[in-house]
């Protein structure tokens, strides 16, 4: 499935319609005010300040609307948005298949943890109302239990957008030590945009007094960077003239405001991302490999549902890969439970079934492929990656 192709054939379709909207409205504009126009005169004839005849005025108005032709223009216009949203659909018709039950395989899903997991995306996006009324007609009150934690991850952010860090600090500073064996230095980031903040209303000594308290804990580890905000108090109030306004870019908010919410969805053993979203994305770019494998497996009057692995490999995006994947250079064919890499003495890996070819079945020694050393099956090691 060529998504880029169907994002494109929708952007010229929302583009025309944009444009044939600001088109109809200067349309309908024009018309209100040539009938604006008229009301006028005919009030100006009433109230016996004019001697204009009330039917030439109609006339003129109606010889007017004629020239600007409202009908001709507005059948035009959606003229030709219909012919762009009737190509749209038979692009839609030729990449997407209605039925889709062929490029699947029946599966006994436990319904609790896809219950939880939908609740879990309901909750992680800030729809809490929905949340709960999924769980209330699903009877799944275990899934509420994530309910709670999220409201004070959007409590906070909520406050981030409203520049109040309290919260995201407090937060911070009471998983301090959590963060810091997770490699994070958000606290310290927090505690910098608040300097920030101080320092552009203009406070010098209020800055520096915050520096003091707040910063000076972190200046053995991040003295460049401490370096650089106590710098920024020869500049209080006009700190948008210095060497560091871009401390004041409105993107720090926002890379913040993302690196807490990875952060409390990491405290909490969550993903960043849902999964919901995750597994829904990879599906929508593998089903058209299934789709088409499908179809040629039944031309050949096979069944592809029975194998343990695909005869073809379904591409995904880098988004999706979240482990290694090892593909054996003999065989050419990606490792597997049953065909598992192994690592030889010489630091090269093969995979078991070419090592066992190579062995004869483990009865002799072996050359490496790629070394002249020489190797037993006894020797190779399996990998876990």
């Amino acid at each position: 499935m060529d998504l880029d192709m169907i994002q494109d054939a929708f952007d010229r379709v929302a583009k025309k319609q944009k444009f044939s909207s600001s088109k109809i409205q200067e349309l309908v504009d024009q018309v209100g005010r040539e009938i604006e126009q008229a009301t006028a005169k005919l009030q100006m004839i009433e109230n016996a300040t004019g001697c204009s005849d009330p039917k030439s005025i109609m006339v003129d108005l109606k010889a007017k609307l004629n020239e600007i032709a409202p009908m001709k223009q507005l059948e035009s216009l959606q003229k030709e948005l219909n012919v762009g949203l009737g190509k749209y659909v038979k692009i839609l018709e030729k990449y997407f298949n209605p039925d889709v039950s062929k490029a699947y395989r029946n599966v006994d899903f436990d319904v609790h943890i896809v219950n939880q997991i939908i609740a879990s995306h309901f909750y992680r996006q800030g729809l809490f109302d929905l949340g709960d009324c999924f769980i209330s007609e699903a009877n799944e009150p275990e899934a509420a239990a994530l309910k709670s934690p999220f409201m004070e991850m959007y409590s906070i952010l909520e406050a981030m957008r409203c520049r109040n860090l309290e919260p995201a600090l407090s937060w911070a500073s009471k998983k301090g030590e959590w963060l810091l064996q997770n490699g994070s230095d958000l606290e310290l980031k927090l505690h910098q945009l608040q300097f920030v903040e101080i320092l552009q209303n203009g406070s010098r000594s209020e800055a520096l007094n915050y520096a003091r308290t707040y910063l000076a804990p972190f200046a053995s580890v991040h003295k460049v960077e401490i370096q650089k905000l106590i710098a920024c108090l020869l500049w209080a109030g006009r700190l948008h003239e210095s060497p560091y306004a871009d401390f004041m870019y409105p993107s720090h908010w926002e890379r913040l405001a993302e690196e807490f919410m990875q952060q409390f969805c990491s405290l909490l053993g969550q993903s960043f991302q849902s999964p919901l979203s995750v597994a829904i994305a990879a599906g929508v770019q593998g089903l058209p490999t299934l789709l088409k494998l499908e179809s040629v497996m039944a031309a050949k009057k096979q069944e592809w549902q029975a194998m343990k692995q695909l005869p073809v490999p379904v591409d995904l995006g880098r988004e999706f890969q979240f482990h290694s994947i090892f593909v054996c250079p003999v065989l050419r064919e990606q490792g597997s439970d049953e065909n598992p890499p192994m690592l030889m003495p010489c630091g090269h890996v093969l995979s078991k079934q070419s090592i066992a070819k190579l062995s004869k079945s483990s009865t002799r020694a072996f050359k490496c492929p790629y070394c002249p050393l020489e190797a037993s099956v006894a020797q190779c090691k399996l990998l876990h990656f």
